[in-house]
């Protein structure tokens, strides 16, 4: 059989509620909306960290984020682990990437002047974490020099908390699809398969989209909802959400909900949206790449998110140890024309782990040993059982390095359709919420003695999870 490419789109921090295909009525999504239309969409995807290591670390790989020992921003995954990328190039494929890739420690001090890398699989390179103007060896920023642009953002006129960013031609986001451009179109003409990660830093922070894509929602500010906050909710929530209502990450007067008026929140919204819709302008010059070339039919297109963020949603932005909805729950759409059904909706509970044995299984490759997620395929074609591929979802984060006033948080997350449960390990601390009854995940009830048997039922799920994400690496032959 004829091995698909594949085209793997993954954006940085992208909450689910963001496209026109995810119910959002004020963005401007056309071509990830039509990539929809044309494939699938998992309607209940989530991140296996809400920050961007651990998770990017996992869906790689195809195991969690404990297993891989990379569980949080600041290490650098082990040699040990195995890439499916890595698996896929080994098979033939040609491996490219552009924008960051974020499985190592990213600190400008290095000296090598980028990220460390392991055998990843990736023949073609062109890293650039984020836009800052902080490494030499950036190639986003090597781009500009060769176009002689430069650029330096600049604080929109009464609003504090949003940045003009470069215009649309000479943005991260357009660099990082014009370099899977060129890669669409340099393997056009041969026959090995390819994969090529497009791994932008929008809508990430700072919130800083090209002034053309920001001015379409002043128009319409006025109708921009306001963050899911309701005054006095965090009063019985953890520790680190009523920190971070007064600064992001623990770090007072950073992005502080506290202090933001209902035009602070509608301006940061637009911004975020407003970058969304410049990610989706180069989704649709990419898909026009592949069918321009005759490679469409033959490719299998991802669209995904990392991780989301909180965007103001009970009084917290960008993220942390919180896994509220808005922070674990992210977008998935794939395409595959002719090899996947077209205009399909799946409401299946998935996780970002199973990614990694999907696409062995779409190509034909044998799952490798080494990962715990579950494939999709099966879902995606059809031929799935009629039980749940999941009947609850798994999440962690563990001692991020951030503030919080010297609080370590530890936590992990186990949601089933009805209901959520945050357990913050070491401390006498937890969220419970009735999803059925409470879908804005307003009240905690965690000490609400009614529901002491979903509470338990909740433990003994979380811990079976925990016990399932031991590696399975290395397997011994029995002996006896």
């Amino acid at each position: 059989m004829q091995q698909p490419n594949i085209l793997w789109i993954c954006t940085d921090q992208q909450r689910f509620d963001t496209l026109g295909c995810y119910g959002n009525k004020f963005v401007d999504t056309p071509n990830i909306d039509r990539l929809a239309n044309n494939g699938v969409l998992f309607e209940q995807c989530y991140s296996q960290s809400t920050v961007c290591t651990p998770s990017r670390a996992s869906f790689l790989t195809g195991r969690y984020p404990r297993t891989t020992r990379t569980r949080q921003n600041g290490q650098s995954i082990p040699d040990d682990e195995v890439l499916v990328t890595k698996l896929l190039s080994e098979a033939g494929y040609t491996c490219g990437l552009s924008g960051k890739l974020h499985l190592s420690v990213c600190d400008p001090g290095t000296i090598t002047g980028r990220e460390r890398r392991i055998d990843d699989g990736y023949a073609e390179f062109h890293w650039s974490h984020h836009p800052n103007r902080d490494w030499a060896s950036d190639d986003y920023h090597h781009w500009l020099t060769e176009k002689g642009v430069t650029f330096k953002q600049r604080q929109v006129e009464g609003m504090p908390y949003v940045e003009y960013g470069p215009d649309e031609d000479n943005h991260q986001t357009t660099w990082c699809a014009q370099k899977a451009i060129n890669f669409i179109k340099n393997n056009a003409d041969f026959e090995k398969p390819w994969l090529f990660s497009v791994n932008m830093f929008d809508p990430h922070h700072p919130f800083d989209p090209p002034e053309a894509y920001f001015n379409r929602y002043m128009d319409m500010l006025e109708d921009v909802p306001l963050p899911n906050y309701t005054e006095g909710e965090l009063d019985e929530k953890p520790i680190f959400q009523q920190i971070d209502y007064d600064g992001a990450y623990g770090m007072r007067g950073h992005y502080p909900a506290s202090k933001m008026s209902d035009r602070d929140h509608k301006t940061l919204t637009a911004a975020y949206w407003a970058m969304v819709d410049l990610i989706d302008k180069q989704v649709g010059r990419m898909i026009d790449a592949l069918e321009e070339t005759g490679q469409l039919e033959n490719t299998i297109v991802i669209f995904m998110s990392d991780h989301g963020e909180m965007l103001g949603d009970h009084g917290i932005y960008l993220k942390g140890p919180h896994f509220y909805d808005p922070a674990v729950h992210v977008p998935l759409i794939m395409s595959y024309p002719g090899k996947m059904p077209e205009n399909r909706r799946i409401h299946d509970m998935v996780e970002l782990v199973d990614l990694a044995p999907t696409l062995l299984e779409a190509v034909g490759l044998p799952i490798y040993k080494g990962m715990q997620g579950k494939s999709l395929w099966p879902l995606i074609n059809g031929s799935a059982e009629k039980t749940p591929h999941r009947t609850d979802v798994y999440s962690e984060f563990y001692d991020a390095a951030w503030p919080h006033d010297g609080e370590g948080a530890r936590a992990t997350m186990l949601r089933t359709e009805n209901h959520k449960m945050v357990v913050y390990h070491g401390k006498d601390l937890g969220e419970l919420y009735d999803l059925e009854k409470d879908p804005n995940e307003t009240t905690n009830l965690w000490n609400d003695s009614n529901y002491e048997s979903i509470k338990l039922d909740l433990f003994k799920r979380l811990c079976d999870r925990m016990v399932e994400t031991i590696d399975p690496l290395p397997v011994r032959e029995a002996i006896w």
